[in-house]
């Protein structure tokens, strides 16, 4: 046994975008820049941008709407970027804010106050800043106690977040863990793009994880852990960094934002992710069919869907496998720990369930958890 969570949390910024919306301010964007080069398109030295529609969105994705941190700047042709100002430094930055809005929920579910906490670990597929770590700002933010790190692993910094804390727990180097994801991933995302800018919200989720003997009935023992990563040079990327100024060619390009190659990554995701998963129940000696529910990534409705049927054999349920992208678009890392916080509840005592990331890198993460 690694730990025991005890507690989980979600927060979400108050402002939204429907794919309406969306649509209609990316389309007069299309419109914008289609008239302004005309001449070129007539000519043949431009591409004339393709309009989106609500329709190919879903048929893409499977996403309805997302929350997002500020939606004048997203919905705005002429911008297509959220407003978020900088704060001064004495301030709450916005992923720590992030962090401390989950932690409360998170907290409060526990029975526990920032005072018990002895370790924050912050995982997110972007952080905003390199140091001093987010983490520790949560940390002096909640009044938690011992230490704190920031951990970047793609599309598995959350998992990977709960199997450090688990283990620090287990090992004995913390004696309550708080996970923290502040996945503000809106800024990351190129909104001009056809083929993607509809894919990110942002959201924040938080557990807690705490030793066996001070846990309470109804929580969720993490039974066991994997991690395994693959890397791919091109697949999925965002290059933005701090070299970024170092080379002015290249500083405001379309590779500092999100970008992939969303058949490549289809095709390479879901045998590594199904065979991932298989492994992890085949060393406990679990059938597919006696785990209760499979939290899974969240970044695409096919994916899941595709995932979800090579494990069991068969199509996955709603209940067996629930799916949250089409409230909350993809939230990075944060997908499947969301799927737990929201629908874990109604599982009986014994129950199994697996919390499964899959992406960019390619990083996946697993954790086998059973109801106490």
């Amino acid at each position: 046994m690694t730990g025991v969570i005890t507690g989980s949390g979600l927060y979400t910024p108050p402002e939204s975008i429907s794919n309406d919306e969306l649509v209609a301010a990316f389309n007069e964007y299309v419109h914008r820049w289609n008239h302004k080069h005309a001449a070129d398109i007539a000519a043949g030295r431009a591409q004339a941008l393709a309009e989106s529609s609500s329709e190919f969105i879903v048929k893409a994705s499977g996403i309805k709407h997302r929350y997002v941190h500020d939606k004048t700047g997203l919905l705005d042709p002429e911008r297509m970027c959220p407003n978020i100002p900088d704060r001064p430094e004495e301030e709450l930055s916005c992923q720590a804010e992030y962090s401390v809005n989950a932690a409360k929920v998170a907290l409060a579910k526990a029975g526990k106050t920032g005072e018990d906490i002895d370790l924050v670990v912050l995982g997110a597929s972007n952080l905003q800043r390199l140091y001093p770590a987010i983490a520790i700002e949560v940390q002096e933010a909640i009044g938690a106690r011992g230490w704190a790190l920031d951990m970047s692993l793609g599309c598995s910094a959350a998992t990977g977040a709960t199997i450090v804390a688990s283990q620090a727990v287990q090992a004995g180097t913390a004696r309550r863990a708080l996970v923290v994801v502040p996945e503000l991933t809106t800024g990351h995302m190129n909104w001009r793009d056809r083929d993607s800018h509809f894919i990110f919200g942002d959201a924040s989720v938080s557990l807690v994880v705490e030793k066996a003997e001070t846990a309470k009935a109804g929580s969720w023992e993490i039974l066991s852990t994997r991690m395994l990563s693959k890397y791919s040079a091109t697949a999925i990327r965002n290059n933005q960094g701090y070299l970024d100024r170092c080379d002015p060619n290249t500083q405001n390009s379309d590779s500092k934002l999100f970008h992939q190659q969303g058949r490549r990554v289809f095709k390479d995701v879901v045998p590594l992710a199904s065979k991932f998963i298989l492994e992890h129940l085949e060393a406990h000696s679990l059938a597919p069919a006696q785990v209760g529910r499979y939290w899974l990534h969240q970044a695409n409705h096919k994916l899941n869907s595709l995932v979800a049927e090579r494990v069991l054999g068969r199509e996955a349920t709603r209940e067996e496998s629930p799916i949250i992208l089409d409230e909350f678009g993809n939230t990075a890392s944060a997908g499947s720990l969301i799927a737990f916080s929201r629908h874990s509840e109604d599982l009986a005592t014994g129950s199994y369930g697996v919390m499964c990331s899959f992406g960019a890198g390619y990083s996946l993460g697993s954790l086998l958890l059973q109801r106490r």
